[in-house]
């Protein structure tokens, strides 16, 4: 069940704000270098640094829930994140965020692997997004609501 049926029309609204929220994040983090792209990146980033990590982002297609082999990375993403309270959020389209991330998606003519995203603020950085603060609030009410990983929809546009 995502957020959007536990909370009728009021949510609609509530998940535009929250979808606007995360583009912002996720364009204003890409020039700074605070974007980690790919399982494999995500998961040595996580080993590293995980208190820089302020949002991880996990993503698939409708071709990828028959991946038992991105499922069981995704367990083991979500547990990391959940024991380093980190948050986590699920999207449904790497398409687009692969726009949103102005085709940071492609590397040449190769596709790379956008199922997991994370957005990092280094210690020394004094970046302060009110985006994240909402996609951070919005990830904080979903776990109060017993929704440990909320989905956003992201819709083509």
């Amino acid at each position: 069940m995502t957020f959007e049926e536990l909370n009728g029309d009021y949510s609609i609204e509530r998940m535009d704000s929250v979808i606007k929220a995360l583009e912002e994040v996720l364009r204003s983090a890409l020039p700074q270098g605070c974007i980690t792209v790919g399982v494999y990146e995500a998961a040595k980033s996580l080993n590293v640094d995980p208190d820089n990590v302020v949002l991880c982002i996990l993503a698939t297609d409708d071709d990828d829930t028959k991946d038992v082999a991105l499922q069981i990375h995704f367990t083991l993403i979500q547990a990391f994140c959940c024991e380093n309270d980190i948050n986590i959020l699920r999207v449904n389209n790497t398409h687009r965020l692969a726009h949103i991330l102005g085709g940071a998606g492609m590397h040449g003519s190769e596709q790379m692997d956008l199922h997991c995203i994370l957005v990092t603020v280094p210690h020394a950085s004094t970046w302060k997004n009110p985006a994240l603060g909402k996609v951070n609030r919005f990830c904080r009410e979903s776990r109060c609501m017993d929704q440990w990983v909320p989905i956003i929809n992201l819709p083509e546009r």
